[in-house]
């Protein structure tokens, strides 16, 4: 049997992907070389597998994309990434074209839905497959006795055996995934896995991998799933279409290629909060827990308000208790529980014993506000001895962005944990670093239509960007935002913009434009120093 055939051309400004099947049958994908929403002549079978869609649309874009690009370097890997996704594309065409009228119903460990999977009929020195009607992902049944859950089917023929997502510790449980916690100190019970850890081999399929653009056959196989969430997240759409929107985005390894650079990581879990309190939602907390193994929630105290939940960020980090957040939480919300969040302790100690290492070494603002100016104009080399880690050009060697990025993935896992409580209503407290992650937890929250209602932020000292469209941030909130800044803040006056390019920071000016429910608290007469908000500020 031929194998399936796949081409991309541009007739009339409009890109155009033909599929020919094994059997003969052909299907034509179109739409707009620079968009990311096909149509398509495609049949029944076509439509229950936006895997095969998508990633034959992903391969079309990045070929368009490659003829258009700037560099030879661009030029390269959209060309890999294209043969990476035109191969998948491939195989799942052949797939598709073997399928039959048998059926199963069972949990599925690429999208993680319960669906009907789709017998396909193989040659007999090949292993069993089937298709998940949700997300058209490769199937196979769990090779763990008595186990009635797929697992995600590799692209080998040789019969290795493929465990599901229970029973590779992906999720804590595919039904308890869904489950709600009274309280947030359940949290724990919610983590501990149902099934005993049969595969220690690879990680969460697509996730893990996510950050690296789907750069290989294997991740890209769980992929639909993760495309889907963004597609309908980022661009309102549904079915294979957001798919197909979504793994577009994540195509490219740079932003010129479409995709999303070295935030794609970032990104991913952070668009993917659609899905908090789900069963998708509880594979992204898992996975990345497991990188931060000093993730934990404190419960400070209990109460019968609406519950508060604190986050602290570099420089006032401390491993226990309430660490400066009792008298300002209290004296605003006496009746209130009050939770403390544990994250990143590397990150932090990292970046706190640089910054801490900067000013042992005399670099008093003076210094600082050189560095942050000339940042731009000269070589990271000729900077100041410290100058040159906050703008390393390698961010997996940049203490400063590899804090950033922990603390937009804890908001995610903040914002995933509360989406499963009973609460009605949470209450944001974070500083600094502590404070963008509460930020991107309010944020991926008010994407949850049934979830609690986040009652109020209050942010101090914030270190993220100042201008931008916020209201993201401001109109799931049902009283305000309140963001604490000092001009007198000598981190974020002259260190944060050294780190962000120039970048001025929300704790340092106020955002910028507010929006309505969003409000600046300016502290700069009282506060003057990073840490000193909690001793001169009281919650408004």
């Amino acid at each position: 049997m031929p194998n399936p055939q796949i081409f991309a051309r541009v007739i009339e400004q409009e890109l155009h992907c033909t599929i020919t099947f094994p059997s003969g049958k052909t299907v034509t994908l179109s739409g707009d070389p620079t968009g990311a929403h096909p149509q398509a002549d495609w049949e029944e079978t076509l439509r229950k597998n936006p895997a095969l869609v998508s990633n034959a649309w992903a391969y079309a874009t990045l070929s368009h994309q490659r003829l258009t690009l700037s560099t030879v370097d661009e030029q390269k890997a959209a060309e890999k990434r294209a043969e990476a996704h035109r191969k998948l594309a491939s195989r799942l065409a052949s797939l598709v074209d073997r399928g039959t009228e048998s059926t199963r119903d069972a949990w599925c460990s690429a999208c993680f839905a319960r669906t009907e999977h789709m017998k396909v009929q193989q040659p007999k020195a090949q292993i069993p497959a089937w298709l998940c009607d949700a997300c058209g992902s490769p199937t196979i049944p769990c090779a763990a006795p008595s186990c009635t859950h797929m697992a995600v089917r590799g692209p080998s023929a040789a019969s290795t055996p493929r465990y599901c997502a229970e029973h590779r510790h992906d999720i804590p449980g595919f039904a308890k995934a869904e489950a709600r916690m009274e309280d947030l100190s359940d949290y724990r019970n919610f983590l501990e896995y149902d099934k005993p850890h049969l595969s220690r081999v690879t990680k969460i399929a697509g996730l893990s991998l996510a950050g690296v653009a789907l750069a290989t056959p294997a991740a890209l196989a769980a992929a639909p799933a993760i495309g889907g969430a963004i597609g309908s997240l980022i661009g309102g759409y549904s079915g294979a279409v957001a798919t197909s929107y979504g793994l577009a985005l994540l195509g490219g390894g740079s932003v010129a290629a479409g995709g999303l650079g070295m935030a794609g990581g970032t990104l991913v879990v952070t668009t993917v909060g659609a899905a908090v309190g789900g069963t998708l939602g509880a594979s992204i907390t898992n996975a990345y827990l497991g990188e931060d193994k000093s993730f934990h929630i404190e419960m400070l105290r209990g109460g019968s308000g609406v519950p508060v939940v604190v986050c602290n960020g570099f420089l006032t980090e401390q491993d226990r208790g309430w660490g400066g957040w009792k008298d300002m939480v209290t004296g605003r919300y006496p009746d209130s529980p009050v939770y403390r969040v544990h994250w990143g302790s590397k990150e932090l100690r990292k970046l706190g014993l640089l910054i801490g290492g900067m000013t042992a070494k005399g670099a008093g603002a003076g210094v600082f506000a050189q560095l942050a100016s000339s940042a731009m104009r000269v070589g990271p080399q000729k900077l100041a001895p410290f100058g040159p880690a906050l703008i390393a050009a390698d961010l997996a060697k940049n203490p400063w962005h590899v804090a950033k990025n922990r603390a937009e993935k804890t908001g995610v896992i903040i914002a995933d944990l509360l989406g499963r409580t009973t609460a009605d209503a949470y209450v944001l407290v974070g500083h600094s670093l502590g404070a963008r992650a509460m930020v991107v937890a309010a944020q991926t929250l008010g994407t949850k239509k049934d979830g609690p209602q986040v009652e109020a932020v209050h942010l101090l000292g914030a270190a993220i960007k100042a201008e931008g469209n916020w209201e993201t941030l401001a109109t799931p909130v049902t009283e305000a935002v309140y963001n604490y800044h000092s001009s007198n803040d000598p981190i974020l006056k002259n260190v944060y913009p050294l780190a962000q390019g120039s970048q001025a920071a929300a704790g340092l000016k106020g955002f910028t434009p507010v929006p309505a429910k969003l409000e600046n608290v300016d502290c700069s007469v009282p506060v003057t120093s990073h840490s000193g908000y909690f001793n001169e500020v009281e919650l408004k």
